[in-house]
């Protein structure tokens, strides 16, 4: 036998490197997750459908233009934006290895989230109070549904944060970091992207 004979299986193993990556050159926790994010595509263009669709329809007040504040709908929403330059910092400082950077970037976007999500309260408690309520009219019961499962989203992403900024300072996660902290960093461009298009069709185009 040749002594540059190789053995059974190397040639299959060399393609498959700890980190599981596939042919396409994605890892499996992020081909999971693009998934994930795929459907909840679908999911926020069905709301975002509804919402359309019914748009205008209400047969009794309040209407939009009657309970929005632009001015505050747009500093919630530079600050999200904000959120996203932080969230992308995160990435590359995990990925550098850089572990003050990462975990004071990812501080820093949960906190910038925490605050997106406060002035949602605020919102919809001054939106309450002028009589906009979710059993109310059309308008109410669609701008609750789509806009309050947003802030959800965005609520879960600061909790997501805070649980990944503390496994990460205890040394907790498994694999490697950069992946971990960039997978988290796609859900959170995910739900920026979202609200650039609500914040458009839901707040700017009353205004139009």
């Amino acid at each position: 036998m040749s002594s540059h004979a190789v053995p059974a299986g190397a040639h299959g193993a060399e393609h498959f490197d700890e980190h599981h990556w596939r042919s396409l050159g994605v890892d499996d926790l992020k081909l999971a997750f693009w998934t994930f994010l795929g459907s909840d595509c679908f999911f926020f263009g069905a709301l975002i459908g509804v919402y359309m669709s019914y748009r205008n329809k209400s047969l009794t007040g309040p209407y939009p233009l009657d309970v929005f504040s632009v001015e505050v709908t747009s500093i919630s929403t530079f600050i999200l934006l904000m959120s996203s330059l932080t969230m992308a910092l995160a990435v590359l400082f995990a990925k550098t290895e850089r572990r003050g950077g990462t975990v004071a970037m990812l501080l820093t976007t949960a906190a910038l989230g925490a605050t997106f999500v406060g002035f949602q309260y605020y919102e919809f408690n001054h939106f309450y109070h002028e009589g906009l309520t979710l059993q109310g009219n059309l308008f109410g019961s669609t701008f609750y549904t789509l806009t309050g499962l947003h802030g959800t989203h965005v609520a879960i992403g600061v909790l997501w944060l805070l649980l990944q900024t503390f496994w990460y300072v205890k040394g907790w996660i498994r694999g490697d970091e950069g992946t971990q902290v960039e997978v988290a960093g796609l859900y959170w461009h995910f739900v920026d992207v979202v609200w650039i298009f609500l914040f458009t069709l839901v707040y700017l185009l009353e205004y139009v």
